[in-house]
């Protein structure tokens, strides 16, 4: 069987790993148990989370066991990777609710059956009950605060001031990645790239305790061709969960999927043959709309199933090409004029959102631009449309 860092290297997963010969060789003769950290900061996974169920398919499917770490203690400190801010302090109730919407949304992607199958575990299991001083003795006499100074991880936080709350938050990943080693054997942590100081603080501290392997990886960030940060809509997040963001919303966000990002985001997100998606993306003109269908179709399939991505497609088609059946939004007879039906339909936050909406000319009724929020509706069912890219059959409860 091919190698899976094969895989991931030639599908651009893989950004840093650490003691690459030795991991490549392990990854090419056994199984392998691997860890993917989530933490559970809302309800639903987002797409930044889905490429990491991507490369955990890529690596089950190639024989090794995942491992997903849900969390639920590291939640109760907040993970200072990325931010400026302090993140929002959670209850155990809210973690405990986001954990649960977690499971059930990873179950679409990884399989928990078979000799490799899934488990899921949280830190919070072993992390809220920890004796502080054992913990300090055992854990943290092996980190220097000099060199954990230096850590990407904390640089855009130092600017503003980092709480010794969140300093803490890479002795507790570290640990995190020992816990698993003693008990499932993981000999491998993965992640984004963004998280690439923390996993290799955990992957040392195995080396040190245990006096072993323990590797580290970390992934591309998805990000656009302009080094953008991709999965963010004016509505917010590109959400997994249907109920934050619905299939045809999902399908249309990968529909509009800049040229330039087209073939990464293949690779990336879908299991397509790389022939099938050079093949795809050769042409730099107008056919790489059908490659954009493509990818959206591929990428809806694979989060929402094959019933909702094919009426995605045929709703897309009908807004936009003149096929098949456009989505459908109802709103109430008290609803009278454009401002009102853009916040009614979901095109608007608020009225004031509607306003701006409609004075920059992004606004259409049956393909004629509205000017007036005020003005009152037809009477009839009618196509609403905001910008080029969104469209509406609005109809009356």
């Amino acid at each position: 069987m091919k190698n899976v860092m094969d895989t991931l290297r030639e599908r651009g997963f893989v950004k840093q790993t650490v003691y690459e010969d030795e991991l490549y060789e392990k990854l090419g003769k056994e199984s392998v148990p691997f860890y993917i950290g989530f933490d559970p900061t809302a309800d639903s996974l987002h797409v930044g989370h889905f490429i990491q169920l991507v490369a955990m398919k890529h690596m089950q499917d190639a024989g090794h066991k995942p491992i997903i770490l849900i969390g639920g203690g590291t939640a109760m400190v907040g993970d200072p990777s990325g931010r400026t801010d302090m993140r929002s302090m959670m209850t155990k109730e809210t973690i405990a609710y986001h954990v649960e919407c977690f499971k059930k949304q990873m179950s679409k992607f990884v399989s928990f059956e078979g000799e490799n199958g899934a488990i899921i575990v949280n830190n919070a299991d072993w992390l809220l009950d920890l004796n502080y001083v054992d913990f300090l003795r055992e854990i943290g006499a092996n980190f220097s605060v000099n060199k954990m100074l230096t850590a990407e991880c904390f640089k855009a936080r130092m600017e503003k001031g980092l709480s010794f709350l969140e300093f803490n938050y890479m002795l507790m990943q570290a640990y995190d990645f020992l816990v698993l080693n003693r008990k499932y054997d993981c000999l491998l942590e993965l992640g984004g790239d963004d998280q690439w100081s923390n996993i290799l603080a955990g992957a040392d501290l195995i080396r040190r305790k245990e006096q072993k392997s323990a590797f580290a990886m970390t992934f591309t960030l998805l990000t656009t061709s302009d080094g953008k940060k991709m999965g963010k809509t004016q509505k917010g997040a590109v959400w997994l969960d249907e109920n934050k963001m619905s299939p045809y919303e999902f399908y249309q966000f990968w529909r509009n999927t800049d040229d330039a990002d087209v073939e990464k985001c293949f690779k990336l997100l879908t299991f397509l043959p790389l022939e099938e998606i050079a093949a795809l993306t050769a042409h730099k003109d107008e056919r790489m709309n059908a490659a954009k269908e493509r990818l959206a179709f591929e990428i809806t399939r694979e989060v929402h199933g094959e019933e909702k991505a094919l009426k995605a497609q045929s709703e897309a088609r009908a807004a936009f090409g003149g096929e098949g059946e456009m989505p459908v939004k109802e709103i109430g007879k008290e609803v009278v004029n454009v401002i009102g039906a853009l916040a009614a339909a979901g095109l608007a936050k608020s009225n004031g959102e509607a306003r701006r909406l409609i004075e920059q000319g992004g606004v259409s009724i049956d393909g004629e631009r509205v000017s007036d929020g005020n003005a009152l509706l037809p009477q009839n069912d009618f196509v609403l449309a905001k910008g080029k890219k969104v469209r509406l059959k609005i109809v009356r409860k």
